[in-house]
């Protein structure tokens, strides 16, 4: 029985050149690496939001007794959406360079 990968957890993109690269594909790719990083700037800005309300819930602890569970929660989510971030960024980023790649070796 095959194993099936859930697409969040696939870190293989089939991409494939059918051609030489014109200027319109070079201007895609140009935008798809731009898009790229301002997603990778969203999860490392969504990180600190977290990071920093957890630092606020643990300040209210002492008040509060309730919200350290929150702290705590907010703190390993901001791990989290930094880990993703950063690994979603670099699986993009080697695919579209191996797209890149392949695309030249067809011209020459």
């Amino acid at each position: 029985m095959k194993k099936k990968r859930h697409k969040f957890l696939s870190t293989k993109r089939e991409f494939t050149p059918d051609g030489r690269i014109i200027l319109r594909d070079q201007l895609s790719i140009e935008r798809t690496r731009l898009a790229n990083e301002r997603t990778l700037l969203s999860y490392i800005r969504s990180s600190l939001y977290l990071l920093i309300g957890s630092f606020a819930f643990f300040q209210l602890k002492d008040e509060y007794s309730n919200f350290d569970y929150l702290a705590y929660i907010s703190l390993v989510f901001s791990i989290v959406f930094f880990v993703i971030g950063i690994h979603r960024f670099y699986v993009l980023r080697r695919s579209l360079n191996r797209l890149y790649d392949m695309a030249e070796n067809i011209e020459a």
